[in-house]
């Protein structure tokens, strides 16, 4: 399962995603800043349809919302 997360550090919703992260130790996270990479700001707009982050791709599959991530990521945890 490919997961990617598009973010940016300043986003205090991203914050409580990446916090989660972190605390979970995961490591099967590829991490994208939007604001740091105009490809990756460009490849959100394009397959997730908006600009918002925190956004998890899960095999391609836009996840929104900080809280779902995180539940979903609860409920999905790293192999």
């Amino acid at each position: 399962m490919k997961l990617e997360l598009y973010k940016f550090d300043t986003c205090p919703y991203c914050r409580r995603v990446l916090n989660y992260i972190s605390e979970s130790g995961r490591t099967d996270i590829e991490l994208h800043d939007t604001r740091k990479s105009a490809a990756d700001r460009e490849y959100l707009i394009e397959n997730g349809g908006k600009e918002q982050v925190p956004c998890l791709f899960i095999d391609g599959k836009p996840l929104y919302e900080s809280l779902d991530i995180i539940e979903w990521l609860k409920q999905h945890p790293q192999q």
